[in-house]
């Protein structure tokens, strides 16, 4: 079996603290940072020195760069750009509008603090991964003397040493800090499957899952053993299958996994997104 893609995907470093994903926009690049929104949601913050709306800047700032990547927040200052204002039939600044594939999705207007701004932004998640854009921003900027997040230290040391187990441990120390911290998510869902492989033989897992297809871990681990051997489809599929035709508390030990086994592909990834949609399916 070979892991090696997924061991480099688990030790590679986090982005490094100074990377931001706040993107200062005008007329000139105004359509080219819109277009991205095919692959990920973009959040347009329409605003003014004039504003007094500093407090908000700060929150959204602060919330795309804890975000990592799963939205762009796109900054305009109407005062400069009015012709962007003009064009979204902005009258009050400040106002902040979702982007998906293209469509706008006004979100509020006039100012929110971080926790209500952070809800709002959440449900343009959801839909944005309803209507499949789930794709990652790269960031706008990177501080290059700021260095490697260390916040992730520990499980860091903990994969580059094989001790998935401890690496699982300290994401889930993370995660109880931030639930929605999607480096933690990703990086403790690729420790957690390196845990478990270390333990598996792809050979007898999938025999066992062959020979007792209601059996519900041996589905798991059979689906482990396709995702390690490169046959993402088979692996989402035959989750999936087991979601569609098993008891409400099995069903939902095949779909944690299920969301578990996503973080660890691109998510972007066609498989991914095809899975997403049967999964929905699935489930309604």
């Amino acid at each position: 079996m070979d892991l090696s893609g997924i061991v480099a995907a688990a030790k590679a470093p986090p982005p490094p603290s100074g990377a931001t994903y706040v993107l200062e926009v005008d007329e000139r690049n105004f359509e080219a940072v819109i277009g991205g929104s095919v692959k990920y949601p973009i959040v347009l913050e329409l605003t003014s020195p004039r504003a007094n709306a500093q407090a908000l800047s700060d929150a959204l700032t602060e919330l795309a760069n804890e975000a990592g990547g799963a939205y762009l927040l796109a900054r305009v200052n109407v005062d400069a750009s009015p012709q962007i204002a003009a064009a979204l039939g902005i009258q009050a600044v400040p106002a902040v509008i979702g982007v998906v594939a293209g469509q706008l999705a006004p979100l509020w207007q006039g100012t929110k603090d971080k926790a209500e701004a952070k809800a709002y932004l959440a449900q343009l998640l959801q839909a944005a991964a309803a209507n499949g854009v789930t794709g990652r921003a790269e960031p706008a900027s990177i501080d290059a003397d700021a260095g490697p997040d260390p916040r992730f230290a520990a499980a860091d040391a903990a994969l580059a040493s094989g001790d998935f187990e401890t690496a699982v441990a300290e994401f889930d120390k993370l995660l109880a800090a931030s639930p929605n911290d999607t480096e933690a998510k990703a990086g403790r869902a690729q420790a957690a499957l390196l845990s478990r492989a270390a333990k598996l033989d792809p050979a007898q897992a999938l025999a066992a899952a062959d020979a007792n297809p209601t059996d519900v871990a041996a589905q798991l681990a059979a689906a482990d053993a396709e995702l390690l051997g490169g046959a993402i489809p088979s692996a989402f599929g035959r989750l999936i299958a087991l979601i569609r035709d098993s008891t409400a508390a099995e069903r939902e030990q095949a779909r944690v996994r299920l969301l578990e086994l996503f973080e660890t592909v691109a998510p972007d990834d066609p498989a991914v997104l095809k899975a997403r949609r049967d999964l929905v399916s699935a489930l309604f």
